[in-house]
Parts: C-alpha cells; structure tokens; sequence
C-alpha cells in the first residue's frame, strides 16, 4: 500500500503541473482569439472551415513587431511622450498606467534594470536568513547620510512572489548567492520544495 501511494503521489506531481500548464495555455488562447474581431482571424481571411485555436497570436505578434519598430525611432519617441503626457492628464486612470509602466519597464527592460543577483539577508531580523534580489545601486542622499554603499533590494513574499518589501541594505549586510535568479524564484514560490542544482 505503501509503494502504491508512492506511485500515486508521484503520478499526481506529474500530471498536475502539464494539466494546468495546459489550461493556462488554453485560457491565453481563447482569450486572444475574443480580442481579435473573427472576420480577421487567418481561418476567415483563407476560408478555412476549421477555428484554430490561438490563431489571433498572428495578429498580436504582427501588432507588437510595428508597434516596437515605431517607437525605437525618434518620431516614434516623441508621439509615445505626446501620448503619455495625455495619458497622465486623466485623473484616476494616471496612477495606475504610471505604477503598471514603471513595473513593466522594470521587468521587461533589455537594458538590464530588472532583478539583477539573488542574495541572502537577515530579515525581519537578526538571525532569520531569507532570499532578496538586488534590484540596483543606489547613490543618492540615502548613502551619503548612512556614510556606507548602499544597494536597493527586493524582499519578496511566499509562495507570490509579486508581493513584498522594497529595503535598502548596506552592501556589507547581505550575501550574494551563486544560483541564478530564476533558480531563486522557484525556490521561493515553492517555499522551498524545489531546490536549485547544486554547483561544484
């Protein structure tokens, strides 16, 4: 009986994680399908008698690909901050397009101004370790009152890691670690369970 809920566990632990990848996958799908009008889905624009699921991605990509090559040029820049200053006009809806902006160029910015190291602090206090992310250098009033090098770090929460603590730390107060960041967020979000490959 033993052995057999071994095997069950383990079958469990397989399945669960692609049967809910798979719905994820799915939702995202459909989801991209409703946005996009049917009359311009690929199946209607060739006559296509069977729907194809996801097929609106085509058109996603295509209006990513233009929207990106638009405001990497220099007209492109200026009508991107024409729209913004618009944008931030509108009351209510400025402080949630500024807080989402600056979380998007944070995490999806190529020119490195997302999470950078994964280190190890004491918090929230002496003697209890947890797992941060340096998220820059800071060298500003902060670091000139404190007379030390001070670096901003992300303290996140478990098991949803979007959630936590932004502290900055004196670069002597924390640890840099050798995994990776990726390595480190699984850890978290498992708290725990899934543990980073040793390296040697």
């Amino acid at each position: 009986m033993k052995r057999l809920r071994n095997y069950f566990i383990s079958g469990l632990l397989f399945w669960i994680p692609l049967g809910l990848s798979i719905v994820v996958i799915k939702f995202f799908l459909e989801l991209v399908n409703n946005i996009v009008p049917t009359q311009y889905l690929p199946e209607a624009l060739f006559n296509l008698d069977n729907t194809i699921p996801g097929s609106g991605i085509i058109w996603v990509i295509f209006i990513m690909l233009i929207t990106g090559a638009l405001v990497n040029n220099f007209i492109g820049r200026k009508l991107i901050q024409l729209w913004e200053k618009l944008l931030n006009k509108i009351p209510g809806f400025r402080s949630i397009y500024s807080a989402l902006k600056q979380l998007s160029d944070t995490v999806f910015s190529p020119s490195g101004k997302s999470l950078k190291k994964a280190l190890l602090v004491e918090y929230p206090r002496k003697g209890m370790w947890t797992i941060a992310f340096q998220t820059g250098n800071y060298g500003g009033e902060v670091e000139r009152k404190v007379g030390q090098k001070i670096i901003n770090i992300y303290v996140p929460s478990t098991p949803n890691p979007t959630s936590g603590f932004f502290i900055m730390l004196s670069k002597n107060d924390v640890i840099e670690l050798d995994m990776s960041v990726d390595e480190a967020f699984k850890l978290i979000i498992s708290t725990g369970v899934v543990t980073p490959i040793q390296k040697r």
